[in-house]
């Protein structure tokens, strides 16, 4: 008898669970609310205009709109008098009219006219629309889903301040960071799957490494020396590669509250980094990518082909087999990953660090008080960033 060595098949396993602690992001739920003490872009500047658009977040189905002065609004899509839709409403100069029966809103909720009624609404002043506070910044606009009276400064981040004469500050929402390129994408799986990842420096060299061929630069390859440390807001890590040559590249990423995925170029540009990116919680199951970046004036913002001249979302699934990337491993975890499954190992130190921080803010907003990384203070609005790419002799 072979004693049990080739015992452990999949017969009889029990079924595998996730940590809806950490993965939930809908209304009530603790990350949920976690979460809603932030403020998260939730569309580009130029997305937002006189045609209202459907946005999901957090779990929240949502209608955004300019009215014609200018101003952005977030409301709740069904509006208060008999239900219907306000995607199908009339943006005016002073908000949004449904189109049922013609009542009018202001970006912050508040109810202009009653057209059908006496007097255009005897009662209008009583009248609310749900609706959720917005500003813009760096080409998006910010939401805040919270509790009113802990509604904390939006904050600036000092990568982003200051731009150089040759340069421009653009937003975008391509996918990057996901492996793809299209506008608009929203992986199938958990924004946890993807936010963790950036402290997996372990990951790309054998997925963006090897495993698929260099898919960014060769000394990417270079199994690196890992240092984790937290942050006042988040947690860092630092790998140091030995390259060819004697050169040394020290590589910092970083992941701060409540979304920011803070990872210097791939091809190695070096310095500090020009760029942040937000993972948005769409809902439990989808999440998207944001981009803020200082890019040189004309650079494209894509990055290209990925596969034969096309496109990542042009790849037939025999290509995506042959060149996986972050968007097929991390979706390939399953809508929310099944973390009762995983069998965490030395390399995973930084993932594990980086959930008992989650879990601990999230504990953290439980018992009422206020989550690391929420600013009140103005003096305070402008977050450091230190990511980047540095290299030595």
């Amino acid at each position: 008898m072979d004693g049990g060595r080739f015992q452990g098949t999949a017969y009889g396993r029990q079924n595998a669970t996730y940590d809806a602690s950490l993965t939930e992001v809908g209304p009530g739920t603790p990350c949920g609310e976690w979460l809603r003490r932030f403020w998260h872009p939730v569309a580009l500047s130029s997305d937002c205009t006189t045609r209202p658009k459907k946005i999901r977040l957090l779990g929240e189905d949502l209608i955004l709109f300019r009215d014609r002065k200018g101003r952005p609004g977030l409301l709740y899509p069904r509006c208060m008098h008999r239900g219907t839709t306000l995607f199908y409403g009339k943006v005016e100069d002073e908000g949004i009219r449904c189109c049922y029966h013609g009542w009018l809103f202001a970006v912050d909720g508040t109810c202009l006219d009653q057209p059908c009624e006496p007097e255009h609404g005897l009662h209008r002043d009583v009248a609310r629309q749900p609706w959720y506070p917005v500003e813009e910044r760096y080409g998006l606009v910010f939401a805040y889903m919270g509790p009113p009276e802990k509604k904390p400064i939006l904050p600036r981040y000092d990568i982003l301040e200051d731009v150089e004469p040759d340069r421009d500050l653009r937003a975008f929402d391509n996918g990057l960071g996901t492996g793809g390129n299209g506008p608009g994408l929203t992986p199938p799986c958990n924004w946890l799957q993807h936010w963790e990842n950036i402290m997996d420096p372990f990951h790309v060299v054998i997925l963006h490494g090897t495993f698929s061929g260099t898919q960014f630069v060769d000394d990417m390859a270079v199994v690196p020396e890992v240092t984790f440390e937290s942050v006042p807001a988040g947690m860092r890590s630092t790998q140091v590669r030995k390259l060819d040559g004697g050169k040394v590249l020290r590589r910092v990423t970083e992941v701060m509250v409540p979304s920011l995925r803070l990872v210097p170029s791939p091809v190695l540009e070096p310095g500090p980094s020009n760029s942040i990116g937000w993972t948005v919680p769409v809902d439990d199951t989808h999440y998207k990518i944001l981009n803020v970046a200082k890019m040189k004036q004309g650079a494209p913002a894509s990055r290209g082909s990925l596969y034969d001249g096309k496109r990542w979302s042009e790849l037939t699934p025999e290509q995506h087999q042959d060149l996986p990337g972050d968007y097929e491993a991390q979706v390939g975890q399953g809508a929310i990953a099944l973390h009762s499954e995983e069998h965490l190992a030395t390399t995973d130190k930084g993932l594990v660090m980086l959930r008992r921080f989650l879990r601990s803010e999230i504990e953290r907003v439980a018992r009422g008080e206020d989550p690391v990384g929420v600013i009140f203070d103005p003096a305070r609005e402008t977050v450091r960033i230190e990511t980047g790419n540095f290299f030595s002799s």
